[in-house]
């Protein structure tokens, strides 16, 4: 079998990740949806998370990410206090 072939290999491009701009009201999080406050960049791609799920998943993600980008602090800036319960 083909190394080059397959699902693994379909959607790999040569565009590079631009994992400097701000995340915005259209990043959504990969697990649920949400608004995405953390970008995950892999050797591969990237995954964008929630606070919620960047939390949850941050000791997998930690071990293989080559950069993480939290914006997390936006939370209290843009929803207070209660913020921090609900993240």
């Amino acid at each position: 079998m083909d190394p080059g072939c397959g699902w693994l290999y379909g959607n790999v491009t040569g565009t590079t990740i631009d994992n400097t701009a701000p995340l915005t009201a259209a990043d959504r999080c990969d697990r649920c949806g949400a608004q995405a406050y953390v970008r995950v960049v892999l050797p591969v791609g990237e995954l964008l998370f929630c606070a919620h799920h960047a939390r949850e998943h941050a000791p997998k993600f930690a071990t293989v990410a080559t950069h993480v980008q939290d914006e997390t602090d936006r939370l209290h800036a843009e929803h207070g206090s209660g913020a921090r319960a609900l993240s």
